[in-house]
Protein backbone atom coordinates (compact mmCIF):
# COMPACT_ATOMS: atom_id res chain seq x y z
CA UNK A 1 0.00 0.00 0.00
CA UNK A 2 1.95 3.39 -0.62
CA UNK A 3 2.24 5.88 1.95
CA UNK A 4 -0.73 8.11 2.73
CA UNK A 5 0.31 11.71 3.85
CA UNK A 6 -0.90 12.57 7.36
CA UNK A 7 -3.77 15.26 6.39
CA UNK A 8 -6.26 16.94 8.37
CA UNK A 9 -10.09 16.36 8.17
CA UNK A 10 -10.14 19.49 6.48
CA UNK A 11 -8.10 18.57 3.48
CA UNK A 12 -9.50 15.45 3.60
CA UNK A 13 -13.66 16.47 3.28
CA UNK A 14 -12.17 18.83 0.53
CA UNK A 15 -10.99 15.93 -1.71
CA UNK A 16 -13.99 13.67 -1.03
CA UNK A 17 -16.10 16.51 -1.86
CA UNK A 18 -13.92 16.89 -5.61
CA UNK A 19 -14.67 12.83 -5.77
CA UNK A 20 -18.84 13.90 -5.35
CA UNK A 21 -19.70 13.42 -1.93
CA UNK A 22 -21.09 15.80 0.15
CA UNK A 23 -21.75 15.97 3.89
CA UNK A 24 -25.25 14.77 5.19
CA UNK A 25 -23.79 15.27 9.04
CA UNK A 26 -21.54 17.22 11.24
CA UNK A 27 -20.41 16.46 15.14
CA UNK A 28 -17.49 14.52 16.16
CA UNK A 29 -17.39 12.69 12.80
CA UNK A 30 -18.18 13.90 9.79
CA UNK A 31 -20.59 11.64 7.63
CA UNK A 32 -20.35 12.09 4.08
CA UNK A 33 -22.58 10.24 0.75
CA UNK A 34 -22.24 10.66 -2.63
CA UNK A 35 -25.45 8.97 -2.78
CA UNK A 36 -24.56 5.30 -2.98
CA UNK A 37 -22.17 4.73 -0.07
CA UNK A 38 -21.40 6.51 2.98
CA UNK A 39 -18.25 7.41 4.62
CA UNK A 40 -17.55 8.47 8.29
CA UNK A 41 -14.33 11.29 8.99
CA UNK A 42 -12.98 11.22 12.54
CA UNK A 43 -12.32 15.12 13.01
CA UNK A 44 -8.56 14.00 13.80
CA UNK A 45 -5.80 16.24 12.68
CA UNK A 46 -3.95 14.69 10.84
CA UNK A 47 -6.17 11.55 10.42
CA UNK A 48 -4.03 8.41 11.06
CA UNK A 49 -2.81 6.89 7.67
CA UNK A 50 -4.83 3.08 8.25
CA UNK A 51 -8.03 4.81 9.08
CA UNK A 52 -7.94 6.71 5.76
CA UNK A 53 -6.65 4.00 3.95
CA UNK A 54 -9.76 2.12 5.28
CA UNK A 55 -11.79 5.95 4.36
CA UNK A 56 -10.15 5.68 0.64
CA UNK A 57 -11.36 2.25 0.16
CA UNK A 58 -14.78 2.32 1.33
CA UNK A 59 -15.20 5.20 -0.63
CA UNK A 60 -14.50 3.23 -4.20
CA UNK A 61 -11.34 5.27 -4.68
CA UNK A 62 -7.58 3.78 -5.06
CA UNK A 63 -5.24 5.96 -2.91
CA UNK A 64 -3.76 7.15 -5.97
CA UNK A 65 -6.68 8.99 -7.00
CA UNK A 66 -7.15 9.92 -3.46
CA UNK A 67 -3.61 11.81 -3.55
CA UNK A 68 -4.77 13.38 -7.30
CA UNK A 69 -7.79 14.98 -5.55
CA UNK A 70 -5.63 16.52 -2.33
Amino acid sequence: MPKLPGISHQRAVKAFQKAGFRVIREGKHISMTDGERIIIIPRANPINAFTLGGIIKDAGLTIEKFKELL
